[in-house]
């Protein structure tokens, strides 16, 4: 009787941990944990317009823009030639996850990406002739420690494979010249490298004049089997087989 007894006793002993082990985890998802930041849309793509690297930082306040800001204002000569990405630039992660039975998200970004492209004609018919831009793989973070930890490691292995790459492969004819402060919608095919492997993609983009500066909005459907991206689901999270890669890119002269 005396074994039965305590064998009961260490049976609900561990009944007790793991029923406090779950609540733990559903009180961090539900009352600490915070929401992973929204899919970047317009207005993200607006702010970057408008903000302004500085030393230590960035300043958020709008630009000076000289003449008129109407969407019927004539475009500034000469976008034709070469553009830059700048420090405003995010590029990231998003997958859908479930955390101890919570469905969430989990949202990795960076600024540190790099690239150009290139227009070429007048402002009644320009054309997107060449884009490309780098992103560094191990500057990507998140709000978890060890979900950045996995993700540079096991998933997508930052030291074999430091950068992945989008380069446009078909050019984009846009018309004529977007007016200051007006936003072009198109579709941008190219090659993206992440994780070693290159597969063509097909997307559409959303683009904005503002300021003497170009802005680009997109999001990349990813489905991790097609860039032999391993399962990122553990022992803790269950993800989904597929994410999305999106950005706002800035380019400047």
């Amino acid at each position: 009787m005396g074994d039965m007894s305590r064998t009961a006793k260490i049976v609900l002993a561990i009944v007790g941990v793991v029923v406090l082990g779950v609540l733990g985890v559903y009180g961090f998802l539900l009352f600490v944990k915070d929401d992973g930041p929204a899919a970047l849309d317009q207005g993200d793509l607006d702010q970057a317009l408008v903000t302004t690297t500085v030393a230590g930082g960035t300043d958020a306040s709008p630009t000076t823009i000289a003449g008129p800001t109407t969407t019927d204002a004539a475009a500034p000569a000469g976008l034709a030639g070469s553009w830059t990405i700048n420090a405003d630039s995010v590029v990231g992660y998003r997958v859908q996850e479930v955390l101890g039975g919570v469905d969430t998200e989990g949202v990795g970004r960076t600024s540190k990406v790099t690239g150009t492209l290139a227009l070429d004609g007048d402002d009644t018919a320009l054309t997107l002739t060449t884009a490309t831009f780098d992103v560094d793989m191990a500057s990507v973070t998140s709000d978890s420690d060890r979900r950045d930890g996995q993700y540079r490691s096991r998933i997508m292995s930052t030291d074999e494979f430091p950068t992945s790459t989008f380069t446009l492969t078909a050019p984009i004819e846009l018309g004529a010249a977007p007016a200051e402060g007006a936003t072009v919608e198109a579709t941008a095919t190219g090659d993206l490298t992440l994780r070693g492997v290159t597969r063509s993609v097909t997307f559409p983009l959303t683009a904005k004049l503002e300021g003497g500066r170009i802005g680009v909005l997109g999001s990349i459907p990813i489905l991790f089997s097609e860039y032999e991206i391993p399962p990122p689901s553990n022992s803790f999270a269950i993800v989904k087989d597929d994410g999305l890669l999106e950005f706002v890119l800035v380019f400047e002269r």
